[in-house]
């Protein structure tokens, strides 16, 4: 007997949507992201790491850096380094949900596929930081299996690398390759700026030297600022900022206490944190923690 399988497309859009409604934003697998909206949000800051992005249905729309994109269902993005984002999803309704996927790009991953691949020149000019492109059929197939394994998830620490890496060569064998190469050469502009982000946010609590931050990624101090600010939009210092209140907000809404979080994330001062939380999102800590609560009935 033959079992009828769903087609790649329905299948992820299924699996997406289920996923969402169980576990929300953040799935048991690592770097996978699943989301569904029943209507159109307000902007929300966040920082996005380097990431394949695909919307299965809705619309979305980022300011990414200076630039402003919008994508819809059967369009993904990717991103090449970490990026203080401001987005919105502007369509989705009860009956048509907004639904998308996101998968933190491995850069381990991404290094061992490209070796023996030659550096670019010095002085080659760099590509863009993201991209957006028409949704590749062949991808719907190992997306679909990743989300497989949160069903049988004794299979995620052998199966999931294994399928993150088809997902990557994938990828690489699309016009998103060009991001993807840029973001692997590692004494690249770009390469050392994405070591620098990924310094901060590892130690994000840690007060920040810029001397400090430009000597581990073999640059100047003035060239990491100039670098870094034309690369991410913005210093190194606002970039530390938005790490630490991207993740204090998920901390603050999950009700771990303010005045804890604040210390964790690296704040002395409650009320300057409270202050930077407003200007971020609109709203102090204990407004967007009474929100979620009254939203939640």
């Amino acid at each position: 007997m033959t079992i009828a399988r769903q087609p790649p497309l329905a299948s992820l859009a299924h699996l997406i949507e289920r996923h969402a409604l169980h576990y929300g934003h953040y799935t048991p697998i690592e770097g996978v992201l699943v989301s569904r909206f029943v209507s159109p949000t307000e902007p929300i800051t966040t920082v996005m790491r380097p990431v394949y992005s695909v919307i299965m249905q809705g619309m979305k729309e980022a300011m990414i850096g200076s630039e402003m994109v919008r994508y819809r269902a059967g369009e993904s993005l990717i991103a090449g380094v970490d990026l203080p984002v401001t987005s919105r999803i502007l369509e989705a309704s009860s009956d048509v949900p907004y639904l998308s996927i996101s998968i933190e790009i491995d850069r381990a991953i991404l290094l061992d596929l490209l070796q023996g691949e030659t550096a670019p020149a010095a002085g080659t000019p760099p590509v863009a930081l993201f991209d957006t492109s028409g949704f590749d059929p062949r991808l719907a197939d190992p997306l679909a299996r990743l989300l497989e394994l949160i069903d049988y998830q004794e299979g995620i620490p052998v199966l999931a690398p294994l399928i993150r890496r088809e997902i990557i060569w994938r990828l690489l064998q699309t016009p998103f390759a060009s991001v993807l190469r840029q973001l692997a050469w590692p004494e690249g502009d770009v390469g050392r700026i994405g070591r620098a982000t990924r310094w901060i946010r590892d130690n994000h609590a840690q007060p920040l030297r810029i001397a400090d931050l430009a000597e581990l990624v073999n640059m100047s101090a003035p060239s990491l600022h100039r670098h870094f600010r034309s690369i991410t939009s913005v210093s190194p210092l606002q970039f530390q900022k938005h790490v630490r209140l991207h993740l204090a907000r998920r901390r603050v809404l999950a009700d771990e206490g303010i005045g804890v979080v604040a210390h964790d994330v690296g704040y002395d001062s409650l009320s300057q944190f409270n202050r930077d939380y407003r200007k971020l999102y609109g709203v102090s800590p204990s407004q967007d923690l009474a929100a979620v609560r009254y939203q939640a009935g």
